[in-house]
Order: C-alpha cells, then structure tokens, then sequence
C-alpha cells in the first residue's frame, strides 16, 4: 500500500515549491524495529513519508537498521575497549552521525515504551556527547532531532518524550512538533502497514510526519545558514569539569 494518491501528490507539490534550498543538508534516521532485513518493517512504512519528502528537496539520507548491525550496548565510544569483539557503531558514528544536520530516532513501542534497539542508539550517541566542536561546544550543537513512532498500543506520546529529551540533553535543537506516531486500537490488532489498520490512509498521522520533517528541514537550514548554535557562553573550554575516567560522557570531554 502507499499514501492516497491525493495526498502524496500534495506533498509531492509542497516538496516541488519549498521555498529554501536544502539539497547540502544530510540526514541520518535509525530505524529501531526488532526485524532484521529483509522482513517488512512496520516503522519503515511511516518513516517512508518524512525519507521520501527529504529526498524529494534533495537531501541525502541515510537510514541505518539497528537490528542489522553489530552494536553493543554501552556508554564508550568504541565498546571493543570494554571487551566485545566487534563494534560497527564507530564508523556510523563517523561516516552518518557527524556529517548529519538532521538525526531522526525511529521504532516500534513495546510494553509501552521505546524498543531495545531504539533505547541502545540513545545510549550510543550519548557516548560521544563529551565530544567538543571546533567552537568548544559539544559535538551535536548544530543538529536537529526527531522522533517517528509505530504500533498497535498506546505509548506514542511517551516514546517521543524519551526520545526528545535525550536529544536535546545530548546537544540537539528540537524544532516545534518533531515527532509522529501511529497507535492504533489498545490491544492486539492491525499494524500500521496492515490493510485493515488504514494507517497510510490516516490524514492525522501523515499530516503530523509531514510537519515534522518540514520543521527538521528548517530548523536545519536556519542552523546550517548561521553556522549553528552561537557558542557565547557555552563553550566548554571556560569550564574544567575533566574527569577522564569516568563512566558518564560528559566528564570525559577533555576540557
């Protein structure tokens, strides 16, 4: 299935008019769904929406299945120092996170709250928070955060609170309405993508996704214009807070 022909041809025309350019701008989105690829992935079918409407103004985005790669959990940039084998999340950290102007947090809700795999990439990025920026700023002062959510249980609204939160404690700027979901009836029953659930035809949520990914692309634009965040007052070199060793991120910044 794929959007009322109506609406995606409105967006399509939205997309064909946007009054800025955004074609230097990257995204990267971290789809947290339990299934590896290449099972259908119900998170993927909403994000669709905001990957297609970024993609249509030109920006590059990368989507990176948690599930499919080597992450362990953790709070060090690289966990092979911690004794696994094999870590990927360094070079995603390296090849999609830092060149990003736009991170998106994707997954499925499950008890309630955000899935394992989403919960793990909050914990990953957090490892790098200590990181500083040319300016003496933290290392994600410049980029803009979202959060798109799925399932057939209530919990949309809380997901995006944790989500955001942890974003924006990390150093991200959160635009206006940056999150969608979709939940259908309490409950087991229909996912989003399921013929019978309609949630491609749910003008609520494709309205709101779409909202979200115009806001992501501002904000970012207005950032990227600027050179980011003004860094009076917040560079982390006027304050000696080193703790080298210790296990939290933020005291091991090298200031």
């Amino acid at each position: 299935m794929a959007l009322p022909a109506p609406i995606q041809t409105f967006i399509d025309a939205q997309a064909d008019a946007a009054p800025g350019d955004y074609r230097d701008l990257r995204a990267v989105i971290f789809n947290g769904t339990l299934k590896r690829s290449p099972e259908r992935s119900q998170t993927d079918g909403l994000l669709a929406i905001a990957r297609g409407l970024m993609e249509r103004v030109g920006v590059r985005v990368d989507e990176v299945r948690t599930v499919d790669h080597e992450i362990p959990p953790g709070v060090w940039p690289d966990m092979t120092t911690q004794g696994y084998a094999g870590d990927d999340f360094p070079a995603i950290y390296r090849d999609l996170v830092v060149p990003a102007d736009i991170i998106v947090l994707a997954g499925p809700i499950w008890l309630g709250d955000q899935s394992s795999m989403t919960r793990k990439i909050i914990e990953r990025l957090y490892a790098y928070s200590g990181e500083v920026n040319a300016q003496g700023q933290w290392s994600y002062y410049g980029k803009v955060g979202g959060a798109v959510t799925t399932g057939n249980e209530d919990g949309g609204k809380h997901v995006s609170a944790q989500i955001l939160y942890a974003l924006q404690h990390i150093g991200l700027s959160v635009p206006p309405q940056s999150d969608a979901y979709w939940v259908g009836e309490a409950g087991p029953g229909p996912s989003y993508l399921d013929p019978e659930a309609g949630g491609e035809r749910n003008a609520w949520t494709t309205r709101n996704t779409v909202f979200m990914t115009w806001n992501l692309l501002h904000l970012a634009r207005l950032l990227k214009d600027a050179g980011g965040i003004p860094a009076y007052g917040n560079d982390t070199r006027d304050w000696n807070l080193d703790q080298p060793g210790h296990p939290n991120p933020e005291y091991r910044g090298g200031l």
